[in-house]
């Protein structure tokens, strides 16, 4: 394989005593313009001196002068917006902007009063949307800290981990396989080092990198000696020289395309659909009403600002902000179980998942493998084969893997051996090799995938030192193989051959090799992970395993832990179905054995186009495009940089138990949000529809614009508590999703319903002759009270008595409700057009507002009791 000869930037970057020369200075800002010329095709010693780096790495103190100089790290794909840019994004909204010039307009024209209460009113609202989303937004941030990407530079000559956007120009990076790479940079050093560019090139088949100087010419798909931002390294290690960092790098450059197409989640879709659903509603109603307000001949001004005091009256302003507080409290609640949401969105596809797969290391299984025994051709315990697998486990420096850890706890004295090189692990070959000397011997040691070793094997090693082919033990080899893995032991092969030739080795040379026996490990199931299982079937989440394990040993773990292994799919029978078929297979198989990276990717595609919500928990580099391809994919803390950057959600513990609690909690925040949307769209439908009724044949305005406006925010009081609300049992049981239909048929039902009793008031209050302030008056309190209790009852599909609301939603309920009786007898009312409403109209509203909640109870009833309804919230958006 191709690398350097020393490892180490030339000499010329050197002073004569061998320390690291003097920076030249600190970069210009963003890495853009560090060094002149394509940095690919400049010599070493040049492009250190212009860096003024060198192959040590960077000081502590110049490693933070270029940071605050170049800035951080990042590519601002979507930029967290700044506090004065959230508090006008409260304000952007088209019928706010209409509202608020209607209001100029008034304002102009003498109608000073009205015009501050509507300013008044609407910069509350915003600054209530706005105190919310900051609130959240901060919450977010503290939590993604908790799962930082990290790199590995050199800084004062020692290796450091450090968070990668702290990665400046100059920096020297150390790279090993499942690393993400944090700048655009040249390579210093590499051994058998292969980088997946997928993501800039196209290319899915990994890059193979080595150090020289290439034409300045050269496409970015052919730059051997770069390595670029965005991309990451599937095999091998090497060492980099960074140039650029953040938006100057290359894909930083193209980044802006993410901004301007950044992909719609499900839930962000049903959202959409949703603002289409109220727009239409909204613009029908708006326009027909101004349009007969002006048929009657009242005044233009005034006909305006009632019909957009109705626009608002009927739109969720709050929406927005009840959505984020609603998912980062969610976020929040899902941290306290270990669980990081590192996309808010995404805990809606949490919520919603209803087929998770895993692999079994750590997640079934203890995740601490040990090493059982050390086995010769005839399956008794041998020495000389611990000891050659611990000279191949002790030495690799490509990939690290648990089994390496548990060789290397058992080895034995190594200070006599000495490494010579490495022909990295892949995932094609699945082996690695380690060519040593020590012993008077210079051997090539290769451990591996048992199939893999007996493929590259011509001899095997009897315990007495003869050599025989391999093919007469080779039968005897594999049955021993399966015999374990029906213990749930895991089995790799082990070979050497001499190799006298003085120079470096590559995959070709692990031919002809001679096979000497076996390692067996185990990582046996977690106490809990059969409980764990069925905890996720209860919650109508079904478990699929995938690995790259035997099939033996991973039926053994299925079996264990409670799923069926009858209908195992191993990836040499998933070559062979079409996708068609794939999708059959995949719904109904438990256990996919011996698969491959690229095949997980296409089971989790299978299940998706079957018609489910998939996650897929991974932790390594061969998981990263099944993480990508998952509605939502999870990761663990530990998990390597590419495998958690891919992730939406990342556990701190890996542990299904705690999967199981962040899918409940999913669900609970969707059950809120959707409360928010049912209530609010229901309540303020029949509001706006009644007095858009009324209006047409009272000879007056039922309430004034400013009137309207206050009772849309009295009632978006208690709904924005609905975050810390209880959600019943019963709608944590099965995934939810967003279902636009229904929402509809609710708000039509629950809205006919309380313009029903809003005719009704309108009916009492001229019957009884109420002069106009007194019209006013009663149908606002009657409005607010009904629009505020009733949310007591919609919260739940029990009854309401059955179903304790949370103590911050019933606060914050009776206290509208009592502002809303007491203002009428308030210095505001005047302000606002109320007047004190006699005893008996007050015991009047009273009575129309029991009979309501008792009339909304019984409708509720009726309403989810049809076997239609509840089905329909099974069907996702798309």
């Amino acid at each position: 394989m191709s690398r350097s000869s020393t490892g180490t930037m030339p000499s010329s970057d050197r002073t004569e005593t061998g320390s690291p020369a003097t920076p030249r200075g600190p970069p210009r800002r963003g890495g853009a313009d560090d060094v002149a010329g394509p940095f690919w095709s400049l010599p070493e010693s040049e492009l250190g001196r212009q860096l003024g780096g060198t192959g040590a790495g960077l000081t502590s103190a110049e490693a933070e002068r270029r940071l605050r100089r170049a800035g951080p790290n990042t590519l601002d794909v979507r930029p967290t917006p700044s506090t004065i840019r959230l508090l006008v994004a409260q304000f952007q909204s088209p019928i706010t902007l209409l509202l608020l010039a209607a209001a100029a307009t008034a304002f102009a024209l003498g109608d000073r009063t009205d015009t501050v209460i509507i300013a008044i009113i609407v910069l509350a609202s915003g600054l209530l949307g706005f105190w919310q989303e900051h609130a959240a937004g901060d919450a977010v941030r503290r939590l993604l800290a908790l799962v930082r990407i990290h790199a590995t530079v050199l800084r004062d000559g020692v290796a450091r981990e450090i968070p990668a956007e702290q990665v400046v120009p100059g920096d020297v990076v150390l790279l090993a396989a499942g690393a993400g790479i944090p700048g655009d940079g040249r390579l210093l050093e590499a051994h058998g080092l292969f980088v997946d560019e997928a993501a800039l090139t196209g290319e899915s088949f990994p890059a193979e990198k080595a150090p020289a100087t290439l034409a300045e010419e050269t496409p970015l798909a052919a730059r051997a000696c770069a390595v670029f931002a965005g991309t990451h390294v599937t095999s091998g290690s090497g060492r980099a020289l960074v140039v650029r960092t953040g938006r100057a790098t290359e894909f930083g450059r193209v980044a802006g395309r993410l901004r301007a197409h950044p992909p719609e989640t499900a839930f962000e879709h049903g959202v959409r659909r949703f603002g289409y659903l109220l727009l239409e509603v909204t613009l029908l109603l708006t326009i027909g009403i101004f349009a007969v307000n002006v048929y009657f001949h009242r005044p233009v001004l005034e006909a305006l600002l009632f019909a957009l005091a109705l626009a608002v009256g009927l739109t969720p302003q709050l929406l927005p902000a009840i959505v984020s507080v609603n998912l980062a409290r969610g976020a929040r609640r899902m941290a306290e179980r270990q669980v990081v949401v590192k996309r808010l969105a995404a805990i809606e596809d949490f919520g919603s998942m209803d087929v998770l797969c895993s692999d079994k290391t750590g997640t079934l299984t203890e995740g601490r493998v040990r090493l059982e025994a050390a086995l010769d051709v005839t399956g008794a315990a041998s020495d000389r084969v611990l000891r050659l697998a611990a000279v191949n486990a002790t030495f690799e420096s490509g990939y690290a893997n648990p089994m390496d850890e548990a060789i290397r706890a058992r080895a034995p004295d190594l200070s006599g051996w000495e490494k010579l090189d490495e022909v990295p692990y892949d995932f094609g070959r699945r082996r690695l090799s380690v060519l040593a000397r020590g012993e008077g011997e210079r051997l090539l040691v290769s451990k591996g995938a048992v199939a893999g070793i007996l493929g590259i094997c011509q001899s095997a090693e009897l315990p007495d030192g003869r050599i025989v082919p391999v093919a007469t033990v080779a039968e005897s080899i594999q049955g021993r193989c399966d015999a374990l893995g029906r213990r749930g032991l895991r089995t790799l092969g082990v070979a050497y051959r001499t190799f006298d030739e003085e120079r470096p080795v590559g995959p070709r040379d692990e031919a002809g090799m001679t096979f000497v026996g076996l390692l067996t490990f185990l990582d046996p199931p977690k106490p809990g992970a059969a409980e764990a299982v069925q905890a996720l079937r209860r919650l109508g989440v079904s478990l699929k395993l995938v690995t790259g394990d035997n099939h033996l040993v991973a039926t053994t773990i299925a079996e264990g832990v409670g799923l069926s292994a009858a209908g195992l799919v191993t990836g040499t029978e998933l070559r062979r179905l079409s996708d068609v078929a794939l999708v059959r297979r995949a719904a109904t198989a438990d256990v996919f054995a011996e698969i491959e990276p690229d095949q997980k990717e296409r089971v989790v595609r299978a299940l998706r186009r079957g018609g489910s919500v998939v996650g897929y928990i991974g932790d390594g580099i061969n998981d990263a495009a099944a993480l990508h391809a998952a509605d939502v994919g999870i990761s663990v803390n530990g998990a390597v940089d590419v495998a958690k950057e891919a992730a939406a959600i990342v556990l701190l513990e890996t542990d299904l138990g705690v999967l199981g609690e962040g899918v409940r909690e999913g669900r609970r925040t969707f059950a809120n949000t959707l409360k928010y949307v049912f209530m609010a769209t229901s309540a303020n439908f029949g509001n706006m529809a009644s007095m858009a009724g009324a209006s047409l044949f009272l000879p007056f305005l039922p309430l004034l614009p400013t009137q309207i406006l206050l009772m849309n925010l009295l009632t978006d009081l208690p709904e924005m508590t609905i975050a810390t609300d209880a959600v019943d049992p019963e709608l944590l049981e099965a995934p939810r999703r967003w279902d636009v239909p229904f929402i509809r048929r609710f708000m039509l039902t629950f809205g006919a319903l309380s313009s029903i009793f809003d005719f009704l008031t309108f009916g009492a209050l001229l019957l009884v002759r109420a002069a106009v302030p007194e019209f006013r008056t009663g149908w606002f309190v009657e409005s607010v009270v009904s629009a505020s209790t009733i949310v007591l009852v919609m919260r739940t599909r029990r009854p309401a008595f059955r179903s304790r609301p949370s103590r911050p939603l019933l606060a914050a309920t009776v206290a509208v409700v009592a502002l809303t009786a007491l203002l009428p007898f308030t210095p505001l009312a005047r302000l606002f057009g109320f007047v004190p409403l006699p005893r008996e109209l007050l015991l009047m509203v009273a009575a129309i507002v029991f009979v309501y909640v008792l009339a909304a109870e019984v409708a509720k009833w009726l309403f989810y009791r049809r076997p239609a309804r509840a089905p329909a919230e099974a069907h996702r958006v798309r």
